[in-house]
């Protein structure tokens, strides 16, 4: 499985990027399971292509485990011999957590990227069917029900950069057996069983009610 993971991976890279590849690429790496699978699906792509890789942690500093789990990206990159940075938000308190976090990371990962025109987020087949389900049940039209697309173009103060998703059409119990294969440590966010959170009473309706991701994907 894991071979065959790593070419659809290496397929959607090139259907993403290709023809004309970057000389260097920015990962946005939490320490969690999908995120650090993606790193390691990226270093080997990336090695073979000679593509340079540098990769951000976002510390949004909302939990006790947080600084352990950019530790774990850290030392993963330090062996692998890639660049690494640990980037720290600390929310005001003002607004809604989650919508201020999501902003925090484009624009903390926006002043991080230099020259980098191409930064990789670890969203799956999993939380596309996820945030599917989630924008029916809040009503949206057919444009909203579209869900996440595998790149978009980010504009802001610092110019534009495009955020890509190569992992949509990946489930994230295949992205697991890559790393417990490869032997990839990795972090359990608690926030992933927490019903406080939308996405997490969606994940657990749709186990509970036995829906299809791919289907929904």
């Amino acid at each position: 499985m894991s071979q065959t993971l790593t070419a659809r991976f290496a397929g959607q890279m090139g259907q993403l990027l290709g023809p004309h590849f970057p000389s260097r690429i920015g990962l946005a790496v939490s320490g969690g399971g999908d995120s650090m699978a993606m790193l390691a699906l990226t270093y080997e792509w990336a090695r073979i292509y000679g593509i340079g890789v540098n990769v951000a942690t976002i510390d949004h500093g909302l939990r006790p485990g947080s600084g352990a789990e950019a530790t774990i990206v850290a030392e993963e990159c330090a062996a692998l011999g890639v660049p690494h940075n640990v980037l720290r938000w600390h929310w005001d308190g003002k607004g809604n957590l989650q919508d201020a976090a999501r902003q925090a990371r484009l624009d903390l990962l926006s002043d991080w990227r230099g020259d980098i025109g191409h930064i990789l987020f670890a969203h799956t087949q999993d939380d596309q069917a996820e945030t599917t389900l989630m924008r029916l049940i809040r009503g949206s039209g057919v444009e909203g029900l579209a869900a996440m697309a595998p790149t978009r173009l980010v504009e802001d103060e610092g110019g534009t950069w495009h955020l890509v998703r190569p992992l949509l059409n990946i489930s994230r119990a295949d992205l697991r057996h890559h790393i417990h294969t490869l032997k990839v440590p990795y972090a359990n966010d608690p926030t992933n069983d927490d019903p406080t959170y939308d996405r997490v009473r969606v994940r657990q309706a749709m186990r509970t009610l036995g829906l299809d991701h791919v289907a929904l994907a």
